[in-house]
Protein backbone atom coordinates (compact mmCIF):
# COMPACT_ATOMS: atom_id res chain seq x y z
CA UNK A 1 0.00 0.00 0.00
CA UNK A 2 1.48 3.42 -1.23
CA UNK A 3 1.50 6.38 1.25
CA UNK A 4 0.97 9.27 -0.40
CA UNK A 5 2.06 12.52 1.62
CA UNK A 6 3.05 10.79 4.56
CA UNK A 7 6.65 10.36 5.92
CA UNK A 8 7.32 8.88 9.43
CA UNK A 9 10.49 10.48 11.00
CA UNK A 10 12.29 7.21 11.44
CA UNK A 11 12.30 7.27 7.61
CA UNK A 12 14.03 11.03 7.88
CA UNK A 13 17.39 12.47 8.89
CA UNK A 14 18.46 12.20 12.39
CA UNK A 15 18.29 14.93 14.68
CA UNK A 16 21.65 16.00 15.69
CA UNK A 17 20.93 17.97 18.54
CA UNK A 18 17.79 17.19 19.90
CA UNK A 19 17.04 19.74 21.78
CA UNK A 20 16.15 21.91 18.84
CA UNK A 21 13.85 19.69 17.28
CA UNK A 22 13.56 18.44 13.68
CA UNK A 23 11.71 22.18 12.18
CA UNK A 24 15.42 24.29 13.51
CA UNK A 25 17.65 21.89 11.70
CA UNK A 26 15.30 22.25 8.19
CA UNK A 27 15.86 25.71 8.58
CA UNK A 28 19.68 25.59 8.91
CA UNK A 29 19.74 22.97 6.32
CA UNK A 30 18.60 25.36 4.06
CA UNK A 31 20.73 28.48 4.71
CA UNK A 32 23.40 27.30 2.43
CA UNK A 33 20.71 27.93 -0.01
CA UNK A 34 20.84 31.62 0.14
CA UNK A 35 23.41 33.24 -2.04
CA UNK A 36 24.01 36.48 -0.10
CA UNK A 37 25.79 36.49 2.20
CA UNK A 38 24.81 39.03 4.37
CA UNK A 39 20.95 37.69 3.98
CA UNK A 40 22.57 34.47 5.13
CA UNK A 41 23.96 35.70 8.16
CA UNK A 42 20.42 37.35 9.12
CA UNK A 43 18.55 34.60 8.53
CA UNK A 44 21.29 32.74 10.99
CA UNK A 45 20.98 34.98 13.98
CA UNK A 46 17.19 34.77 13.51
CA UNK A 47 17.58 30.64 13.77
CA UNK A 48 19.69 31.24 16.58
CA UNK A 49 17.10 33.46 18.54
CA UNK A 50 14.55 30.28 17.42
CA UNK A 51 17.04 28.28 18.85
CA UNK A 52 17.04 29.82 22.63
CA UNK A 53 13.06 29.92 22.47
CA UNK A 54 13.13 26.18 22.15
CA UNK A 55 16.15 25.10 24.80
CA UNK A 56 15.84 28.05 27.09
CA UNK A 57 17.87 26.25 29.96
CA UNK A 58 21.04 27.04 27.92
CA UNK A 59 20.59 30.40 28.98
CA UNK A 60 21.90 29.59 32.37
CA UNK A 61 25.50 28.82 30.99
CA UNK A 62 27.67 31.95 30.98
CA UNK A 63 29.10 31.92 27.24
CA UNK A 64 25.54 30.49 26.09
CA UNK A 65 25.69 32.72 22.62
CA UNK A 66 29.07 31.00 21.69
CA UNK A 67 27.73 27.63 22.15
CA UNK A 68 24.42 28.74 20.34
CA UNK A 69 26.39 29.44 17.58
CA UNK A 70 28.70 26.18 17.78
CA UNK A 71 25.50 23.83 18.19
CA UNK A 72 24.68 26.26 14.97
CA UNK A 73 27.41 24.76 12.69
CA UNK A 74 27.49 21.19 14.05
CA UNK A 75 24.18 20.61 12.70
CA UNK A 76 24.78 22.36 9.65
CA UNK A 77 27.30 19.30 9.60
CA UNK A 78 29.99 22.50 9.45
CA UNK A 79 28.98 23.94 6.04
CA UNK A 80 28.11 27.29 6.74
CA UNK A 81 29.94 30.45 5.09
CA UNK A 82 28.88 33.08 7.64
CA UNK A 83 29.98 36.55 9.20
CA UNK A 84 29.45 34.76 12.81
CA UNK A 85 31.13 36.69 16.10
CA UNK A 86 33.02 33.80 17.01
CA UNK A 87 35.12 31.16 15.20
CA UNK A 88 33.75 27.96 13.64
CA UNK A 89 34.55 24.85 15.87
CA UNK A 90 36.54 22.33 14.70
CA UNK A 91 34.43 19.12 13.51
CA UNK A 92 34.62 16.13 15.79
CA UNK A 93 36.06 13.86 13.73
CA UNK A 94 39.44 16.51 12.96
CA UNK A 95 39.88 16.70 16.48
CA UNK A 96 42.74 14.69 18.29
CA UNK A 97 42.14 12.72 21.23
CA UNK A 98 43.93 13.73 24.71
CA UNK A 99 47.26 11.63 25.32
CA UNK A 100 46.14 8.55 27.52
CA UNK A 101 47.72 9.64 31.00
CA UNK A 102 47.59 5.84 31.87
CA UNK A 103 46.47 3.96 35.06
CA UNK A 104 48.41 3.80 38.44
CA UNK A 105 49.93 0.45 38.91
CA UNK A 106 50.29 0.93 42.82
CA UNK A 107 49.64 -2.17 44.62
CA UNK A 108 48.92 -0.57 47.95
CA UNK A 109 48.75 -3.78 50.56
CA UNK A 110 46.84 -1.55 53.41
CA UNK A 111 44.51 0.31 51.27
CA UNK A 112 42.26 1.68 53.68
CA UNK A 113 44.41 4.02 55.34
CA UNK A 114 45.56 5.35 51.46
CA UNK A 115 48.93 5.72 49.41
CA UNK A 116 49.77 9.30 50.78
CA UNK A 117 49.63 7.92 54.93
CA UNK A 118 51.63 5.19 53.94
CA UNK A 119 54.44 7.96 52.80
CA UNK A 120 53.72 9.79 55.75
CA UNK A 121 54.66 6.53 58.01
CA UNK A 122 57.75 5.88 55.92
CA UNK A 123 58.71 9.77 55.94
CA UNK A 124 58.65 9.71 59.67
CA UNK A 125 60.75 5.78 60.00
CA UNK A 126 63.36 7.83 58.76
CA UNK A 127 63.50 10.81 61.40
CA UNK A 128 66.44 10.84 63.11
CA UNK A 129 65.39 12.60 66.44
CA UNK A 130 63.68 9.71 68.62
CA UNK A 131 61.46 12.60 70.71
CA UNK A 132 60.23 13.85 67.08
CA UNK A 133 60.18 9.91 65.74
CA UNK A 134 58.39 9.17 68.76
CA UNK A 135 55.66 12.06 68.38
CA UNK A 136 54.91 11.04 65.18
CA UNK A 137 54.34 7.90 65.76
CA UNK A 138 51.30 8.53 68.00
CA UNK A 139 49.99 11.32 65.70
CA UNK A 140 50.26 8.92 62.84
CA UNK A 141 48.67 5.90 64.96
CA UNK A 142 45.90 8.33 65.55
CA UNK A 143 45.25 9.23 62.12
CA UNK A 144 45.31 5.60 61.10
CA UNK A 145 42.44 4.55 63.49
CA UNK A 146 40.53 7.22 61.98
CA UNK A 147 41.32 6.12 58.18
CA UNK A 148 40.47 2.58 59.08
CA UNK A 149 36.78 3.78 60.52
CA UNK A 150 35.66 5.08 57.08
CA UNK A 151 36.05 1.73 55.74
CA UNK A 152 35.08 -0.17 58.97
CA UNK A 153 32.34 1.71 61.01
CA UNK A 154 32.67 -0.87 63.32
CA UNK A 155 34.83 -0.88 66.37
CA UNK A 156 38.50 -1.96 65.49
CA UNK A 157 40.96 -2.93 67.78
CA UNK A 158 43.59 -0.64 68.63
CA UNK A 159 46.55 -3.60 68.13
CA UNK A 160 45.94 -3.73 64.76
CA UNK A 161 46.71 -0.15 64.52
CA UNK A 162 49.46 -0.41 66.55
CA UNK A 163 50.74 -3.57 65.04
CA UNK A 164 49.92 -2.05 61.09
CA UNK A 165 52.50 1.04 62.26
CA UNK A 166 55.47 -0.95 63.38
CA UNK A 167 55.08 -3.01 59.96
CA UNK A 168 54.18 -0.51 57.50
CA UNK A 169 58.12 1.27 59.46
CA UNK A 170 60.04 -1.87 59.72
CA UNK A 171 59.64 -1.19 63.10
CA UNK A 172 60.93 2.49 63.66
CA UNK A 173 57.69 3.66 64.85
CA UNK A 174 56.73 2.06 68.36
CA UNK A 175 54.37 2.93 70.60
CA UNK A 176 53.08 1.10 73.46
CA UNK A 177 50.76 -1.63 73.29
CA UNK A 178 48.49 0.27 76.22
CA UNK A 179 47.78 3.06 74.21
CA UNK A 180 44.38 4.26 73.61
CA UNK A 181 43.79 5.43 70.70
CA UNK A 182 41.46 8.24 69.69
CA UNK A 183 39.06 8.39 66.61
CA UNK A 184 38.23 12.04 66.86
CA UNK A 185 40.89 14.74 65.80
CA UNK A 186 43.01 14.30 69.52
CA UNK A 187 46.45 13.01 70.21
CA UNK A 188 46.21 9.95 71.81
CA UNK A 189 47.74 9.91 75.14
CA UNK A 190 51.13 7.95 76.39
CA UNK A 191 49.96 4.99 79.02
CA UNK A 192 51.84 7.33 80.94
CA UNK A 193 49.71 10.50 80.83
CA UNK A 194 46.31 8.04 80.38
CA UNK A 195 47.05 6.73 84.05
CA UNK A 196 47.76 10.45 85.63
CA UNK A 197 44.35 11.72 83.87
CA UNK A 198 42.92 8.51 85.32
CA UNK A 199 43.85 8.52 89.06
CA UNK A 200 41.85 10.98 91.35
CA UNK A 201 43.17 14.29 93.00
CA UNK A 202 44.23 13.89 96.17
CA UNK A 203 45.23 16.22 99.10
CA UNK A 204 42.09 18.43 98.43
CA UNK A 205 39.64 17.97 101.18
CA UNK A 206 35.67 17.82 100.45
CA UNK A 207 34.04 20.88 101.47
CA UNK A 208 31.62 20.69 104.07
CA UNK A 209 28.11 22.01 103.58
CA UNK A 210 27.11 24.97 105.28
CA UNK A 211 23.53 25.06 106.55
CA UNK A 212 21.30 27.90 105.50
CA UNK A 213 20.29 29.31 109.12
CA UNK A 214 18.36 31.74 107.83
CA UNK A 215 16.41 28.78 106.07
CA UNK A 216 16.44 26.57 109.43
CA UNK A 217 15.24 29.39 111.70
CA UNK A 218 11.70 29.51 110.09
CA UNK A 219 11.58 26.11 110.35
CA UNK A 220 9.24 25.08 113.41
CA UNK A 221 10.67 21.22 113.33
CA UNK A 222 14.16 22.96 113.48
CA UNK A 223 15.42 22.78 117.37
CA UNK A 224 17.15 25.82 116.68
CA UNK A 225 13.80 27.94 116.31
CA UNK A 226 12.20 26.15 119.18
CA UNK A 227 14.88 26.98 121.31
CA UNK A 228 14.78 30.65 120.20
CA UNK A 229 11.29 30.92 120.68
CA UNK A 230 11.70 29.61 124.18
CA UNK A 231 13.84 32.66 125.11
CA UNK A 232 11.33 35.09 123.67
CA UNK A 233 8.77 33.23 125.84
CA UNK A 234 6.96 32.64 122.65
CA UNK A 235 6.77 28.85 123.43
Amino acid sequence: MERIGLTYNTEKEQIVITQYGRCVQEMIKKLPEIEDRKQRTEAAKYIISVMVQMNPSIKESSDYEHKLWDHLYMISGYNLDLDSPYAPPIPVAQQSKPQHIGYQNNNIKYGHYGQYLIKMIEAAAVEPNDEVREALAYSLAGQMKRDYLEWNKSVVNDQVIIDDLKTISGGRLVISEETKLNSTGEMPSKPQQQAKQQQPQQGKKKKKKVPNLKANMNNPNNPAYKKRMQELGKM
